[in-house]
């Protein structure tokens, strides 16, 4: 099983954690966006996106960061982390579909516009971020994890997660969501956690 990768990612990281919360050995193959490696034909021919991640378990090809969470769920036939049920695997999907609207075009828009020089307006993305944790933080209220009713974590926790935690990154304070960060904590203290590199230590490490 080979993921190809950017550390600074976290559409990679929210794959490679979920492929270590589970257990799964798999290789990591490095890509350099910088020098345009994901834009190459060899790449374009895994995924004519041209995007990060892929997943390549054995032939079987798997694009995009949410379509990898549920293939290795269906794959390792885990119905704790997406189940079964139809009011459970709804609530994972609106999650999943928060994690592809709302998080990629607040938080993680922020943190590219601050780190990576991307268009855009920085104070609107910001904005946006805000909008979207207030909501997130109301639906912690009065439960540990992100979908409905769900008494453990699911792919929605991880589909999340790293955009949220690294939020500060783009400017985005979290000191307001005692919620949100109570459940990125837990999500921390998880058998078999990865952390995604800060932006800062992927520098000094470059």
């Amino acid at each position: 099983m080979k993921l190809y990768s950017y550390p600074l990612s976290g559409h990679v990281h929210r794959v490679h954690l979920f492929l270590s919360l589970l257990g799964l050995e798999h290789e990591v193959v490095q890509l350099d966006i910088r020098k345009a490696e994901h834009k190459t034909p060899a790449f374009l021919a895994l995924n004519s996106f041209g995007q990060l991640p892929v997943l390549d378990d054995g032939g079987v090809v798997v694009p995009d960061s949410n379509a990898i969470l549920v293939y290795l769920a269906k794959r390792e036939g885990r119905s704790d982390w997406l189940p079964e049920d139809a009011p459970g695997a709804s609530s994972v999907q609106r999650w999943l579909s928060v994690a592809a609207g709302e998080i990629a075009h607040g938080p993680a828009a922020a943190r590219a516009i601050a780190l990576f020089g991307r268009p855009g307006d920085q104070a609107e993305m910001v904005a946006r971020a805000h909008r979207i944790l207030a909501l997130i933080e109301g639906q912690l209220e009065r439960r540990s994890w992100i979908a409905s009713a769900a008494a453990a974590p699911t792919i929605a926790d991880v589909a999340l997660y790293s955009y949220v935690a690294h939020a500060p990154e783009g400017g985005v304070d979290l000191s307001g969501y005692p919620n949100v960060s109570a459940w990125l904590r837990r999500v921390e203290a998880l058998p078999g956690f990865v952390p995604m590199p800060s932006a800062a230590a992927a520098s000094l490490a470059a």
